[in-house]
């Protein structure tokens, strides 16, 4: 009678033997960041406009400026979220 022995293999590849995932989370990181600031300022310079504009009484400049700051806002929302999601999947890597 043969006897088989079966051992258990890992399923997933083996992340810790890729190197540099410290420096793709610091790129991803510097990207992601520089993101967010070009976010910010541009909600700062359509929030701006939309006063002036408004204060004027030009209504068309108002609605492009209102129109930036909720993209902005969007944008802000979406760079920190994928931030945050960068984050999670490189942890998930290393853990894996």
């Amino acid at each position: 009678m043969t006897v088989y022995e079966f051992t258990q293999r890992p399923t997933s590849p083996d992340f810790g033997a890729v190197g540099g995932s410290g420096d793709i989370r610091q790129v991803v990181g510097a990207l992601l960041t520089y993101g967010l600031v070009f976010a910010c300022l541009m909600l700062i310079i359509s929030a701006a406009v939309w006063a002036i504009s408004s204060s004027n009484g030009s209504w068309q400049s108002a609605s492009k400026a209102k129109a930036g700051v909720f993209v902005s806002l969007a944008g802000a929302a979406l760079t920190g979220g994928a931030l945050a999601w960068a984050n999670w999947l490189l942890d998930v890597g290393a853990a894996l």
